[in-house]
């Protein structure tokens, strides 16, 4: 994981808006969200699906619903950072079908959950942050 330098870090913003651009950059509401804090993703590998730009935030008025963005909704947004899943590319020969957790733990776990990240995907990423910031100038 790099932390990257953001003008948008510690901003104080509307959530609707702020979903509403970070989409239209490819971002999408992070699964780990709940009604006080979540993130928004963009993957920067293409269908490799192992490389993000994620952009935390807390929410500081409201409640984050993001299919019906509640007016006021404000969050601070937090220290944005790229990430790297590496994945095993084959089938996960250490898996064991259980019957009742088989529809939920359908996916393997990372090798690496922070493995490293190329420069050329840190640079994007900083390209995609400036562009996002500039959106909101």
């Amino acid at each position: 994981m790099i932390s990257l330098e953001s003008e948008l870090t510690n901003r104080e913003l509307d959530f609707a808006e702020l979903k509403d651009k970070l989409e239209r950059q490819q971002f999408t509401l992070g699964g780990n969200w709940d009604y006080n804090q979540g993130c928004f993703d963009r993957r920067l590998d293409g269908e490799k699906q192992t490389v993000w730009l994620r952009i935390p935030f807390e929410v500081s008025h409201g409640q984050i619903d993001p299919d019906a963005p509640q007016p006021g909704t404000r969050v601070v947004v937090g220290t944005p950072y790229v990430l790297r899943h590496l994945y095993n590319d084959g089938d996960d020969h250490d898996a064991h079908l259980y019957l009742l957790t088989a529809t939920v733990n359908q996916f393997q776990a990372p090798v690496d959950p922070d493995a490293s990240v190329s420069p050329e995907y840190v640079t994007k990423a900083k390209d995609v942050l400036r562009a996002v910031a500039s959106s909101f100038a």
